[in-house]
């Protein structure tokens, strides 16, 4: 589940060349998620709060002419994980909670965790078919979408409610350092192989999906973090992807030349 969320979601990160708003919207995550475990409230509720706010301030800075997009995020994301980091600094605690929520660990997921990443799957599934024409408009020309009526501000916050809500419900099995790379790695495969949206969102998704499943039963045998095992099953078949997009181009720049040398 987690795997087809970040596989839909991060098909708009790349093509609108944001790849850096899931790493830090995931820093940011962090620092609320420390406040929630030392002040002993419901971790989603902490993080979540935390997590909107985050979002609503970056897109509310990130409109200011003064203030770049990029800026607006690396300000906010890092005094947030920063403020985390100072927190388990002075209380002197790291807890096995505390290291799930950094490098995930698949095995302190239990029931309820579940329940939360089918709500976000199921809702987040429903807000995408919703709002797909105008996300994929302001995805591809926001200023033109703008112009022609779109609402590019409710739906740029519709996305940033979005990845957070995701970030929120992937922590415990990805970790806040490694959630950003399973946003992008997918969604860069799938546009390695194909030029269409609707292939590519469909690729990425499976990607997703089935390298998060059989990244956790890697992460199982070999006793290692399950963010990790995922990402390094995921980085394999993206190097297996690039290895052959590349031998495909060099055939077929060579079949151009031999053509013209014929011709």
């Amino acid at each position: 589940m987690v795997g087809a969320m970040c596989g839909a979601l991060g098909v708009y990160i790349v093509l609108q060349g944001m790849s850096y708003i899931g790493h830090g919207l995931a820093h940011a995550v962090f620092g609320g998620a420390v406040v929630a475990f030392m002040a002993r409230w419901n971790f989603y509720l902490g993080a979540g709060i935390w997590g909107v706010l985050s979002a609503l301030w970056i897109n509310s800075l990130s409109r200011r002419p003064e203030i770049k997009a990029d800026a607006a995020i690396g300000i906010i994301t890092t005094a947030s994980f920063a403020l985390g980091v100072a927190l388990i600094s002075r209380a002197r605690s790291y807890t096995p909670s505390v290291e799930a929520m950094l490098f995930g660990n698949i095995l302190g997921v239990d029931i309820a965790d579940l329940l939360v990443v089918a709500g976000v799957l199921v809702a987040s599934t429903i807000l995408l078919l919703v709002y797909y024409r105008p996300l994929l408009f302001h995805t591809f020309d926001s200023e033109v979408a703008q112009v022609q009526g779109v609402p590019t501000g409710r739906v740029s916050v519709v996305f940033a409610f979005l990845l957070a809500a995701v970030i929120i419900s992937s922590m415990q099995v990805l970790g806040v350092t490694l959630i950003s790379a399973v946003l992008i790695m997918p969604a860069t495969i799938a546009r390695m192989l194909t030029v269409s949206f609707g292939r590519m969102m469909v690729l990425s998704i499976l990607l997703g999906s089935v390298s998060a499943g059989l990244g956790i039963y890697i992460s199982f045998y070999l006793d290692i973090a399950s963010g990790a095992s995922i990402i390094l099953l995921q980085t394999a078949v993206f190097l297996i992807v690039l290895a052959w997009a590349s031998l495909r181009q060099r055939g077929l720049h060579t079949s151009r030349l031999l053509k013209n040398a014929a011709g």
